[in-house]
């Protein structure tokens, strides 16, 4: 027994309309006279005119109560009711009770809704929503057609049933010949035996088939096998070029690394050389410009300012300007010094890359 199927049993007998209040305390103990009480009400309720006997007193009338009530059931509602619980009268026949009041208290709320349905359809009447039902339209259209052509087969056939009837009766009438009988039933043996030879033979070719299938998967299976066994060996056999491969792949290897090498000092020298370019043409342009200054300002000779415009005009030493042969000369021999220098440098240079590599050989190698 559940307090939530207690609950629910008196709050049904309350909607169904029982006279009598129940309280859930009346089940906590066997309680037979309620339990009987409350049967015959549903009896009643189910079918008014059901006569069952209401006598309890005795043990062997409350079995027989208890056994016209489920048959009753059983036969009429199509319940199927413990016997036993409803005999014990406590929480135990709740659950037994409960299957009668729920049809009963399902049936009332239906007969509710059907009442309340008519005045839904009035306030929905002018809501009909035609587009919902287009699937049905067309279904009705194709059952009106074929309706029709039905029709007019059936009053076609109606129309030679005159004629129908004549030689139905006349092949009834007509009295059984016994050598058309025999010719008939000979010529089906005959039919039949046929196609019983046909069958053979097509069994036949079926297990030949069969034979030939299988003679084939064994032929392809033994290949297979065979080919298993001439792989393994394949793999077993070491190949003759094998020990050339794996030299010249050596060798490969070795060529690899001294291309990598000789890669790397390649680029090292050529940033180097970019370097060095770049140091020179810095120094030559410094140098260059400083000749020039030098040049400019050996040309240019400021006076003191002692006397008149004149004076200094005429104690002014005559300027010496240099030819254009003698600026070239000057300028050859400023370039070749510079030419020089840089030979120098790269003498310095080149020692220092040779030191360089004996410091580093790992880094850095002279071919």
């Amino acid at each position: 027994m559940s307090f939530r199927d207690l609950r629910n049993f008196t709050e049904m007998m309350r909607a169904l309309g029982y006279p009598r209040l129940i309280s859930m305390e009346n089940f906590r103990t066997p309680n037979f006279t309620l339990v009987a009480e409350i049967l015959i009400w549903l009896v009643k309720r189910y079918e008014p005119q059901m006569d069952i006997p209401t006598d309890v007193d005795t043990e062997s009338d409350r079995i027989f109560f208890i056994k016209a009530v489920a048959q009753f059931m059983a036969t009429k509602a199509h319940i199927k009711l413990n016997t036993k619980r409803l005999y014990q009268a406590d929480g135990y026949s709740v659950k037994e009770l409960l299957k009668i009041t729920s049809i009963l208290y399902n049936a009332m709320k239906t007969q509710q809704l059907t009442l309340d349905d008519p005045v839904e359809e009035d306030n929905h009447k002018f809501k009909f929503d035609l587009s919902s039902r287009i699937s049905d339209l067309k279904a009705a259209r194709h059952l009106a057609s074929e309706v029709n052509s039905k029709g007019a087969s059936l009053f076609d056939l109606l129309g030679k049933e005159v004629e129908l009837r004549e030689m139905r009766t006349a092949a009834i009438a007509r009295p059984l010949e016994i050598n058309e009988i025999e010719k008939a039933l000979t010529a089906a043996i005959k039919e039949v035996l046929e196609n019983v030879e046909k069958t053979k033979e097509m069994l036949g070719n079926l297990v030949s088939d069969m034979a030939s299938l299988d003679a084939k998967i064994e032929k392809k299976r033994q290949e297979l096998e065979r080919n298993r066994k001439r792989l393994q060996t394949l793999q077993s056999v070491r190949p003759a070029f094998m020990d050339e491969y794996e030299k010249i792949e050596e060798d490969l290897q070795k060529q690899y690394t001294t291309y990598v090498e000789k890669f790397r000092n390649l680029s090292f020298l050529e940033s180097q050389l970019d370097e060095y370019h770049r140091i020179e043409q810095e120094r030559f342009e410094y140098y260059y410009f400083v000749y020039i200054l030098k040049d400019e300002d050996s040309d240019i000779d400021v006076p003191e300012d002692d006397g008149s415009d004149s004076d200094i005009e005429d104690s002014r030493p005559s300027k010496l300007r240099p030819t254009r042969n003698g600026f070239l000369a000057g300028t050859v021999s400023v370039i070749s010094q510079l030419i020089f220098c840089m030979q120098q440098q790269q003498q310095t240079l080149f020692i220092k890359c040779f030191s360089y590599k004996k410091c580093n050989t790992k880094c850095f190698t002279v071919h």
